[in-house]
């Protein structure tokens, strides 16, 4: 096979501020690129992957990253990090494309997304701009935006998670690509969308002869896509090896952690009788439009006719793809929104306790914490609102105790969100709601971007938080792989509606619906 790029003693230090010394993100590193291939590489956060692709394309910051002296790599038989910029500019988004992890903050969301893939084709192939424009409808429908001739006039944020990744798909292969970088491109997505996005990649690179580097943390997925695989730990390579001898006979003990870190499927003693809360009816619609007059003339149902039981010490997953009302459900048990239908709670949940008793989780911890407080004030003010009769010394002592519970520390006391990780900060809003000891939780996808270690870890936490505050849980998530491994029960929801409800076991042994078994087969249960 012809190699296309070569990566050699790559060493990538970060300078810190007020500190002399450099911190050490990328340690040493050798691997090449070879023509046609898949290559995946896989870690957890800080393991030195997204730092090592934007290398290649010189995307760090300057006055920040330093390289080692020996560090080469090469492109076309050229040296790229010792480039002028114009020899780059020539490269990025031309010869080699890149897929950023989070398309929402990577389009800009006051331009087109049509005049956004024009850009780069005016750029490099030096079209007019209706010719570009064309173009751009013709790699909308190449990537499978549906009714691309209308589409290419949306802006970012009228289109779906999926919608924006193809779209970033169809810039970065605007130019017919040599290599394809996409840096964890289906991250927070459905499992069945994750699964449309890699078919299209691989349909992309045979289309185009590329070379494909495919970055991500999940070592199943990147199983499904790949060719070779290389895990980094903590800036090294650990190890490389073709897909399939990594996995019948990984050798670091690290890759073998990443393989057996899949979640398994919860025991169940027996089934739960003891009911909690009954939902009965429950439907939102939500106002799609208005006439002149701001009448309402179309809506959208997000929940429609939603009924079952919820049991005392039980932990009920709700499953399905983004749009499902999932997330809605969650919010009407909480009465975060206003629904029709009745929500009856038992064991004297009453109006006066409820806001102590039913408590929830967010997905993304980092917009649901409040930045400016340090982790005393965040966890502590539920504390002070529902127990305004203790002292500061007994606040202290019960948010020191909640700490320890979700694996954080008295040192972590002080300190704010922005110097935690995503799974720490995760634990400090789980923290935030289990403080008062509630009856019920709802848990907003807990573990949506987070590495599998970490999701494995959570999901063992919120077990053993449960046994020993016995609480009930709605775990909620698109990700039946999550699901499997917390749940009693398990709700799959779609388009409004719970399609079929049944014991773990049951769904995941026998599932009666076509779309429930959908769902399966694209999580690799």
């Amino acid at each position: 096979m012809r190699k296309i790029l070569e990566i050699k003693n790559l060493s990538i230090h970060f300078k810190v501020e007020n500190q002399e010394n450099l911190f050490n993100v990328v340690r040493n590193i050798n691997f090449d690129l070879f023509a046609g291939e898949v290559l995946g590489i896989v870690g957890e956060s800080g393991s030195g992957k997204s730092v090592t692709a934007l290398s290649i394309l010189s995307l760090l910051q300057q006055n920040k990253a330093v390289y080692g002296d020996k560090s080469s790599i090469i492109f076309e038989n050229k040296e790229l990090i010792t480039s002028d910029i114009n020899l780059l500019n020539g490269i990025r988004g031309n010869k080699i494309g890149f897929v950023f992890q989070e398309p929402m903050s990577s389009l800009n969301p006051l331009h087109q997304i049509g005049d956004q893939i024009a850009e780069n084709i005016m750029q490099h192939q030096k079209k007019s701009y209706s010719k570009s424009r064309q173009k751009a409808v013709e790699l909308l429908e190449l990537v499978g935006i549906k009714n691309a001739v209308h589409r290419v006039n949306s802006y970012p944020h009228e289109l779906s998670g999926g919608q924006r990744q193809r779209v970033m798909i169809a810039m970065a292969i605007a130019n017919n690509p040599s290599i394809l970088i996409a840096d964890e491109p289906t991250t927070a997505l459905d499992v069945t969308v994750q699964e449309q996005i890699i078919k299209l990649i691989l349909e992309l690179k045979n289309r185009f002869k590329m070379a494909v580097i495919f970055i991500s943390h999940d070592l199943q997925l990147v199983r499904k896509i790949s060719d070779r695989i290389i895990v980094m730990h903590q800036g090294n390579i650990v190890e490389e090896n073709t897909t399939d001898r990594l996995f019948e006979a990984p050798k670091h003990s690290y890759t073998k952690k990443l393989i057996s870190s899949s979640l398994s499927l919860k025991k169940n003693k027996k089934n739960k009788t003891d009911l909690i809360a009954s939902i009965k009816g429950v439907t939102v619609e939500y106002p799609m439009k208005k006439n002149l007059f701001g009448k309402i003339t179309q809506t959208l149902k997000a929940l429609n006719n939603v009924s079952f039981n919820l049991y005392k010490g039980e932990t009920l997953g709700v499953v399905g793809e983004s749009g499902s009302g999932k997330t809605t459900l969650g919010m009407c048990f909480t009465n975060l929104i206003k629904y029709e239908g009745k929500i009856n709670l038992k064991e004297n949940l009453n109006k006066k306790d409820f806001r102590k008793n039913v408590q929830i989780v967010f997905q993304d911890p980092y917009n649901s914490l409040n930045p400016r407080f340090n982790v005393f004030q965040i966890i502590s003010e539920g504390l002070r609102v529902h127990f305004s009769n203790l002292d500061e010394n007994k606040y202290k002592e019960k948010t020191i105790a909640i700490l320890k519970d979700v694996g954080l520390s008295e040192n972590d006391l002080y300190k704010y969100p922005h110097e935690f990780s995503g799974g720490q900060r995760q634990r400090i809003a789980i923290a935030r709601a289990l403080i008062l000891h509630p009856k019920i939780v709802v848990l907003d996808e807990p573990t949506s971007a987070l590495d599998v270690t970490v999701q494995s870890q959570i999901v063992e936490m919120l077990k053993n938080l449960q046994k020993k505050y016995e609480m009930t849980y709605i775990f909620i998530s698109h990700d039946m792989r999550a699901i499997k491994s917390i749940s009693d029960r398990i709700a799959v929801m779609k388009d409004g509606n719970i399609v079929e409800i049944s014991t773990s076991a049951n769904i995941l042994s026998n599932p009666q619906k076509a779309y429930t078994k959908e769902l399966i087969r694209a999580s690799l249960i």
